[in-house]
């Protein structure tokens, strides 16, 4: 059996330090919900993986991960693959149609695109022929949400609780996403996605207690975000330094979620305290950091 590099009982979390494409210790028809965002092959410097792949070599790298997630997800499993519209780094590239159509070869099907808007994220890296139709490069700063499920789409399995509220409900099931991206310099990854991408996708599409699994589990946001919702979960991830960071940073959500258990509810002033202190240690270590919160001035 292998081993994890980091496990937890209760919230039940298995980290495993581990080459995806090369895996095979999550038992096959197991997971419920997969959310993930590999590399994107525009050289990032992650240092256990090569970024820099021809386009073909790329997409074969693709092929490979995506059917063992195929084979792991349950018959009603779904799959939130968050990948670019398209790139220009190495040549023009329609990433997210050839990711689309390459899992729907591998036998996934298609059930819906969002669209991300990264609200403080700029794509633009080139202009082609400046102020000239010659050449002009098109890039659009979104980023792609391609749901995708196994063998049918109405979800059967599970404990059937959802913990999603109506007003999210209704803003989420709008495919046009808008919140921010995340800080590399913050989290201490170089391609780290907000905590929000996760939450969403994981209480839109699963059922409390349901196993949630990310291949490219990098700092470990995906498994911090379906602590937060009582989801199991599962991270792979082949860096050991990012599994050291990933481990640092569910220990540090579960010591405040503890903090905040223990803590006595008399007094607004502890409150206001100890809510300063949380959210400066959430800042720290980039988690729940799409969470405002204000001292009432007027107290």
């Amino acid at each position: 059996m292998y081993t994890p590099y980091y496990e937890l009982q209760e919230p039940e979390c298995r980290l495993y330090q581990a080459d995806t494409v090369s895996a095979d210790f999550i038992p096959e028809g197991s997971v419920d919900l997969i959310v993930t965002s590999p590399p994107y092959n525009v050289q990032v410097e992650y240092g256990a993986h090569e970024d820099d792949m021809s386009y073909d070599a790329y997409l074969e790298f693709c092929e490979r991960w995506m059917r063992n997630c195929f084979r792991w997800l349950k018959r009603d499993g779904r799959f939130c693959l968050n990948v670019p519209l398209d790139k220009n780094r190495g040549g023009q590239q329609s990433v997210g149609a050839d990711l689309t159509t390459l899992a729907k070869r591998i036998g996934f099907r298609y059930h819906a695109t969002i669209i991300w808007n990264e609200g403080n994220i700029s794509r633009r890296t080139a202009w082609g022929s400046w102020l000239s139709a010659s050449a002009p490069y098109v890039i659009a700063p979104v980023e792609l949400i391609i749901v995708l499920y196994k063998e049918q789409w109405k979800k059967c399995s599970g404990s059937g609780q959802s913990d999603i509220t109506s007003e999210e409900f209704i803003e989420w099931t709008n495919g046009l996403w808008t919140f921010n991206g995340e800080s590399k310099k913050k989290i201490g990854h170089p391609a780290p996605f907000p905590i929000e991408l996760p939450k969403r996708c994981i209480k839109l599409f699963s059922f409390v207690g349901d196993i949630v699994l990310d291949p490219f589990a990098g700092s470990g946001t995906t498994l911090i975000a379906g602590m937060m919702y009582n989801r199991r979960v599962i991270g792979i991830e082949i860096d050991p330094n990012y599994c050291e960071l990933a481990k640092q940073r569910i220990e540090t959500y579960l010591n405040q979620r503890q903090y905040a258990l223990d803590m006595p509810t008399e007094g607004d002033e502890t409150l206001t305290a100890f809510c300063e202190e949380v959210l400066s240690v959430y800042e720290k270590y980039g988690i729940n950091s799409h969470i405002k919160w204000e001292r009432d001035k007027s107290s």
